[in-house]
């Protein structure tokens, strides 16, 4: 059941999530110079990330759906790993950390499946390819005054 949240007041709530996904050199290489299959690689992983912030409810069962008022996505391109920050904003009775976490493990699948076919060896596995460290990393609340 959904934990009943009627009588706490709106604050200001923010979260930062972040994670990191393992690649290939060859394939971060590819991703740099904007030559993968399926297209910008970055820009679909942000977008996802976004919708599925906003869609949390749907994928969280037991999540409130709130109204978010930012969502903010960062990448990091290291040698051989994509990392993702996404940062959550809202006036709301409960926290945003789930929102986070949902857009970046969005952001981190679609990279995954938009590489994958640079990823998979001979048998058709994945054995360098992985997600790791998802995880929030800030969250803040402050009372609104109103």
């Amino acid at each position: 059941m959904m934990v009943d949240i009627t009588g706490k007041p709106e604050a200001h709530r923010e979260a930062l999530a972040r994670g990191r996904i393992r690649l290939r050199r060859e394939t971060i290489e590819r991703v740099r110079a904007g030559e993968v299959r399926k297209g910008d690689v970055l820009t679909v992983a942000r977008v996802a990330a976004v919708q599925a912030v906003k869609e949390t409810p749907r994928n969280i069962v037991l999540c409130h759906p709130i109204e978010v008022t930012s969502v903010n996505v960062d990448f990091i391109i290291g040698e051989d790993y994509i990392e993702v920050s996404v940062e959550v904003k809202a006036v709301a009775q409960t926290g945003v950390e789930m929102e986070a976490l949902n857009g970046a493990a969005a952001a981190l699948l679609n990279i995954w499946d938009m590489v994958k076919y640079l990823e998979k060896d001979e048998s058709g596995n994945y054995p360098h390819t992985r997600i790791e460290e998802l995880r929030v990393e800030r969250k803040v609340k402050s009372v609104v005054d109103r």
